[in-house]
């Protein structure tokens, strides 16, 4: 039997709730943790459609990219697309949970998919998370150094870049008295005590912090444990938005924009003006990055692919750089795989479901 914490717990060890946007309401939005599932749809955006489409292929469990609303609700009369489909979900008890920016700031998430799918190779975060960091630094006696500190990698600390379990040692001696009503793991009652110890340091993200500190106590042998956390204002380059990445060999301009066109499957692509230099370097973001504008330029990027581009944003365009606008439904299409692999893999024999609603409000005529 799955559980609704079941397919969560799988959602939030790939793109962990703590990596979303302030603005955003990724999470578990209706329906109880404890629920069976029957089903999961897999789904762009949450419409009426949508809910539909549960009821008739049997999933309770609606999985969507955008959440069907961002901000609180007070009135439930179903006057508004967001509270019809609110109470749509609750009289046919469906859990709705969505994954957002939260998949946005992984690497393997929304741009990641997309520059695979293009080809690119030495894929790196385009804009690294600022502010997210946090160093540990904790006191261990000789003889627990190494349980204690795996016990801190497996939570997830000590990981730079494509490096994990990285940290510096330095030994040398800690001192503590024990008082009356202590047990002390070491020493006398009253009696000074000098203990061979490891100052160990390591980094982690902040929405590790909680796992990391409960791991480094359940496995410490002091009862008393000393530890310091420091905020770092070093770049994360782990996690953040968009992916920039290489060709394996330069490619005229019109025919990368060709294969954009190809491998998207859109009907039309807006750019820029031709540089008439080919692409090489390829910087993207997945549904609404035109704030990225001068970050992909001041990477050295040749082309940044992206969505929902203003017009007047065209007229001064960062370096120079080519861009391309394919359209947010468009940019993000493929995220459904990328939700839907993460729960095929963990559960293979559970009903894990593709929409087949065309979720994209927006139509072309050409």
């Amino acid at each position: 039997m799955v559980l609704v914490k079941d397919i969560i717990a799988v959602l939030e060890s790939r793109a962990p709730l703590g990596l979303q946007e302030t603005y955003d309401n990724s999470g578990l939005l209706t329906g109880r943790r404890d629920q069976e599932v029957t089903g999961v749809l897999v789904c762009l955006d949450v419409i009426p459609e949508i809910l539909e489409e549960a009821v008739k292929r049997g999933c309770n469990f609606i999985l969507s990219h955008h959440p069907p609303f961002f901000s609180g609700m007070k009135k439930f009369s179903g006057n508004s697309l967001q509270e019809k489909i609110l109470i749509k979900a609750i009289k046919n008890d469906l859990a709705l949970y969505s994954c957002h920016t939260n998949l946005d700031s992984v690497s393997d998430g929304v741009s990641g998919r997309m520059a695979d799918l293009l080809g690119l190779i030495n894929q790196r975060i385009l804009v690294p998370r600022e502010d997210d960091l946090i160093k540990l630094v904790c006191f261990i006696p000789a003889s627990h150094l190494e349980v204690v500190s795996e016990a801190i990698f497996a939570a997830g600390a000590g990981c730079i870049g494509n490096y994990d379990h990285c940290s510096y040692q330095l030994s040398g001696n800690g001192t503590f008295s024990a008082g009356e009503e202590s047990h002390p793991f070491a020493g006398s009652i009253g009696s000074i005590h000098y203990e061979p110890e490891t100052r160990f340091e390591t980094v982690l993200s902040k929405h590790l912090l909680k796992e990391v500190v409960k791991a480094m106590l359940e496995h410490h042998p002091y009862e008393e444990v000393a530890y310091d956390l420091y905020p770092l204002i070093n770049k994360n380059p782990s996690e953040g938005l968009g992916i920039i990445g290489e060709l394996d060999h330069e490619c005229p301009e019109l025919d990368f924009l060709s294969k954009i066109k190809n491998v998207f499957g859109v009907q039309v692509v807006r750019h820029s003006r031709l540089r008439n230099k080919p692409v090489r370097k390829v910087a993207l973001c997945g549904g609404s990055g035109s704030e990225f504008l001068k970050q992909a330029a001041a990477a050295g990027a040749d082309i940044y692919l992206t969505a929902d581009i203003k017009y007047h944003s065209w007229f001064d365009l960062p370096g120079d750089i080519l861009v391309a606008d394919i359209g947010h439904f468009e940019s993000e299409q493929f995220t459904i795989n990328v939700l839907a692999d993460s729960l095929i893999e963990k559960f293979p024999k559970f009903a894990v479901c593709l929409t087949e609603v065309n979720t994209n409000p927006i139509n072309y005529l050409i």
